[in-house]
């Protein structure tokens, strides 16, 4: 910003020359915002406005007469202008306001640089504060005054370089003003930097180094500001103090240490300090000085804590206390005691992951998670997670499923299977703490697996007994399974606040119930395919019958349908679909159902039609074209030559298609299907934040020992009328479609789909060949399309 100061008001000519001169400043593309003002209307300005007030302090003359320039000065540096009190709650109450637009976190996906929490303004605020009530000019002068330890300093000043250089890099980058550091550009920004590595590793590195210097500087803003407001604002008066035993007492709200160098004497204690904040509903932090304390604690520790004995006693003691979960990890996550814990937690601070699906660090994501798992003790979260709610207030061993929290990701950023590496680990945590052999193989195995009822719920054919029953023996019992659903639940939560959904709910749901059948029914006494078919037949039976159709109308009707229909659809379903079949005039025209009530946590789309080319891409198409997704596909063939294929559907947001748009689709659906020709796919551009992540397509067939059909699984990146395209090349191959699980992953698309060869039988090797070469040829040009 640029002030033209003056005594008095500007002549006429003189203003019209400053005028160039800023407009030739614009024209050589210098953003530079501009005043022209008096000494007293700066005063008066800055009087009223923050921000001005804020600039006017930092001013700095470049050239003219030095006289004026002090005026200025004396101006904004008496006590009348802005008193120190005054001027550090404004700039609290500005900072807190910025960090709610960043939603209080220092782990934005596309940080801004300056802005978010942590960032360059947080330094700022600090240096300001200090400034107004100091007159210290940088942070050097602030550590004379006793503001700042030498050690702060030192890591102010180092925090501060590194943003400066990625902010630095980004300008160069986009060769104008923006402190976004967004997807586009943070691959480059790094490989400036000069961090490398294969695939996304050089952009995750630095992005790790990134985080964990927000965090730092988030943490020394916010327990210098309170030292500050504390020792200096309220001219250190303080409360009297409540005292909990030897070591710590209570004062106010906060918890502080009851000698200087407790923790480097005891560094067991900094686990009892937690202990008394999840025993005491009262104390809402910890006292400014004992944070202080504790840094140097923490910087000064030989070992890790957990290699103290008595340490390991009171991290179990927390992983047991009911308030723990909501009270304690948070908080010693945030203040670096779970890194200074666990040698593996701090491998995974500020651990990011360049995609779309990952809305958090890893380390972030494992602290959500707990928080998440408490909630399943709230009786109001019911509705939201039925099932854990129900099971986890009768948990006998919590603390099992609080540890496999922890260590289920804390592989990641290692190389190889993170889930293999959390397992040995995890399980090795459990006996160093005390626990049996079988709890600590059940943790072991709940982190090994901890994707597993995720991946087969959204990617797997539940309806399909085999695959009950495999994932049942995996699984092994009914105590596993409780844990495990658990994990998984809170696990897509604390991934993504927008994953979770009634869809999602309703898969998990019914994984869970079918495979505890099978777990209590036993696993060597499988379900009798004949006799489900035979109980949908007979149900759906006896609701068509209620609706006045005769058992001869029926019967007749279902003559013309295969086995396979009564095994995947529900006895609801099935009347359903055949109360509105038996009142079609023309059997021969199209029918498009749509259902009014949510099913299975989506919209259910009923088609039924004669047998055309590419019918399963058109009617992709034709929802694609109105923002819907398509979340599953039953496809089935009638004796006679009609489909009868079901979609499972959600709108943009993930929810059940509004009843208001029912008729449009199924006037436009309808229309595609009269028209009895394939539809043209039209695709639109793909959004330019997809155009930066790399997702190599990959096609691979998975074994169906004892089955007629071929398992493809498909990833791609995830561009529009992906699915539509998917669908035509199995047409154009003369592919048999009979079912899809359409599962999104962020910018990825992961995908399985049943097939059949035009003859009925498995695909050939050959035939797998074509169809992988085909669908890779056709989605190349997929991101530019």
């Amino acid at each position: 910003d640029i002030l033209v100061l003056s005594n008095n008001k500007l002549p006429t000519a003189l203003e019209a020359k400053i005028s160039e001169f800023i407009t030739l400043l614009w024209d050589l593309k210098l953003e530079v915002g501009h005043a022209v003002r008096t000494v007293n209307e700066c005063a008066q300005i800055g009087r009223d406005d923050l921000t001005v007030a804020t600039n006017l302090q930092e001013a700095r003359l470049l050239c003219g007469s030095e006289d004026t320039f002090q005026a200025l000065k004396k101006v904004v540096l008496s006590d009348s202008f802005w008193p120190s009190e005054t001027f550090y709650r404004a700039k609290i109450q500005e900072q807190r306001e910025r960090h709610a637009r960043y939603h209080d976190t220092t782990y934005n996906l596309e940080p801004d640089i300056k802005s978010t929490p942590g960032g360059l303004r947080d330094i700022h605020t600090l240096s300001w504060v200090a400034r107004r009530h100091f007159g210290a000019t940088s942070l050097l002068e602030m550590s004379r005054y006793g503001f700042l330890t030498d050690a702060e300093y030192r890591e102010l000043v180092e925090c501060q370089d590194f943003l400066w250089r990625v902010r630095f890099a980004l300008h160069i980058e986009l060769r104008r003003y923006d402190n976004r550091l967004t997807f586009a550009h943070q691959a480059q920004v790094a490989e400036n930097l000069g961090y490398v590595g294969e695939g996304n590793r050089g952009v995750e590195m630095m992005m790790k180094e990134f985080y964990r210097t927000l965090r730092r500087v988030a943490e020394l803003n916010k327990m210098l500001l309170k030292l500050f407001d504390q020792a200096i604002i309220n001219g250190g008066a303080t409360e009297n103090a409540e005292i909990l035993d030897a070591d710590f007492q209570r004062r106010g709200s906060l918890i502080e240490a009851r000698k200087p160098a407790l923790f480097q004497a005891r560094p067991e204690t900094i686990l009892d300090m937690f202990l008394h904040i999840a025993n005491d509903s009262t104390i809402e932090g910890v006292s400014p000085p004992t944070l202080r304390q504790l840094r140097t604690a923490r910087r000064r520790l030989n070992k890790f804590l957990h290699t103290i004995p008595a340490a390991r006693e009171k991290f179990l003691a927390l992983c047991r206390h009911p308030n723990a979960l909501h009270k304690a990890f948070s908080l010693m996550h945030r203040l670096g005691v779970m890194a200074a814990y666990l040698p593996q937690w701090s491998q995974i601070v500020g651990q990011m992951q360049f995609d779309l699906f990952h809305a958090y660090t890893v380390d972030e994501h494992s602290i959500r998670l707990l928080k998440h798992i408490n909630t399943f003790n709230n009786p109001d979260n019911h509705a939201k997670h039925p099932i854990c709610c129900d099971i986890y207030p009768r948990m006998q061993k919590k603390e099992l499923l609080i540890i496999a929290a922890i260590f289920h990701d804390i592989g990641k950023g290692r190389g190889g299977d993170h889930s293999v590496i959390g397992e040995g680990e995890a399980y090795d945590f459990c006996i160093e703490h005390g626990l049996s052999k079988p709890e600590a193989k059940l943790v072991g195995w709940l982190v090994r697996h901890h994707l597993l009822m995720s991946v087969t719920a959204q990617r797997r054919d539940i309806y399909d007994p085999d695959v009950i029953t495999e994932f049942a023996k995996q699984v092994r019992d009914e105590e596993s399974l409780e844990y495990l659903v658990c994990l998984t639940v809170a696990d897509i939560c604390a991934t993504n606040p927008e994953l979770w959904n009634a869809w999602k709910r309703t898969l998990l749901a019914e994984l869970f119930y079918s495979t505890q059948r099978a777990l209590r029914r036993g696993l060597e006494n499988p379900v009798d395919v004949r006799e489900r078919i035979r109980h949908n037949q007979q149900m759906a039976s006896a609701l068509l019958r209620k609706e006045g159709f005769s058992a001869r109308q029926i019967e007749v009707l279902w003559q013309r349908f295969k086995a396979d229909y009564f095994l995947r659809h529900t006895h609801t379903q099935i009347a359903w679909h055949c109360a509105h079949l038996l009142r079609m005039d023309d059997p021969n025209k199209p029918l498009v159902l749509i259902s009014k009530k949510a099913t299975r946590g989506g919209t259910e789309v009923f088609v039924y039609t004669k047998d055309q080319p590419a019918l399963f891409a058109t009617v992709v198409a034709e929802l694609d074209r109105r923002n819907f997704n398509v979340h599953d596909a039953q496809i089935m063939t009638s004796k006679d030559g009609h489909v009868i294929d079901t979609f499972m559907v959600l709108d943009q947001h993930g929810e059940a298609i509004d009843e208001s748009r029912h008729a449009a689709v199924i006037k436009h659906l309808t229309h595609v299907l009269e028209a009895g020709r394939p539809t043209k796919i039209k695709t639109r551009r793909t959004p330019n934040k997809l155009q930066h992540f790399n997702v190599k397509t990959k096609v691979d067939f998975l074994p169906t020992k004892g089955k007629k059909h071929t398992l493809m699984e498909f990833v791609a990146l995830d561009t529009p009328g992906l699915l539509a395209k998917v669908g035509r090349t199995f047409a154009d191959l003369n592919i048999n479609l009979h079912g899809a699980k359409i599962t999104t992953i962020g910018e990825r698309a992961e995908d399985l789909f049943i097939l059949t060869s035009e003859a009925g039988g498995r695909l050939s090797e050959e035939q797998q060949n074509e169809l992988r070469d085909k669908l890779i040829e056709k989605l190349s040009d997929a991101v530019t399309a």
